[in-house]
C-alpha cells in the first residue's frame, strides 16, 4: 500500500475583485489560513479591467493614475489584513489588461509562479455568462480553489 504524502502549497495567489468585497473576504480567510498554516508565500492580486476605463479616462493620465491608485489601495488593504492575521510573506500584485482571466493566466501566474490559486465566487449576476473564477479553474495549469 502506498503512503499518502501531505499536500502543502508553498506559493498561494489570491485574486481580489475590487467590486466584490464579500467574495474577497471568504477567499482571503481561506488563503491566509493556508499561508499561515503552511508558512507559504501569499500573493494578493487584482487587475484593472479594460472595461472599467472609458475612452475619455484612457486619454487622461490623471484619471488613469486615480484608477491605479484606487486599485492599489484595495490590494494594500488585503495585504494589511493578511499581515495582521500573521502571514509573514505577502506580496501585492497590481496589473492591467483587457480580460481579467487572461491577465491572471498569462502574466500574473507566470511571474509569481504560485502552486495554488484562490478565488472568490462571483457574486450573483456578476459576470453571469463568463464567470472569471470558472474560467480560471478551467484554464489554469495549477490547483484552483473557488471559495464561496
Amino acid at each position: 500500500m502506498t503512503e499518502v504524502e501531505p499536500l502543502a502549497f508553498k506559493r498561494i495567489l489570491l485574486t481580489i475583485d475590487a467590486d466584490d468585497p464579500s467574495a474577497n473576504e471568504a477567499a482571503l480567510r481561506y488563503a491566509v489560513t493556508q499561508a499561515k498554516t503552511f508558512h507559504a508565500e501569499l500573493g494578493i492580486c487584482s487587475v484593472l479591467e479594460g472595461d472599467d476605463i472609458n475612452i475619455y479616462d484612457s486619454l487622461t493620465p490623471k484619471k488613469l493614475d486615480e484608477k491605479r491608485a484606487a486599485l492599489n489601495q484595495v490590494i494594500d488593504h488585503y495585504v494589511t489584513m493578511a499581515e495582521d492575521f500573521g502571514v509573514s510573506d505577502v506580496t501585492a500584485i497590481a496589473s492591467e489588461g483587457g480580460d481579467i482571466d487572461d491577465e491572471i493566466l498569462d502574466t500574473i501566474i507566470p511571474n509569481f509562479k504560485p502552486d495554488l490559486l484562490v478565488c472568490g465566487a462571483d457574486k450573483d449576476g456578476e459576470h453571469h455568462f463568463y464567470s472569471i473564477s470558472v474560467k480560471l479553474a478551467k484554464k489554469a495549469k495549477i490547483s484552483v480553489i473557488v471559495v464561496r
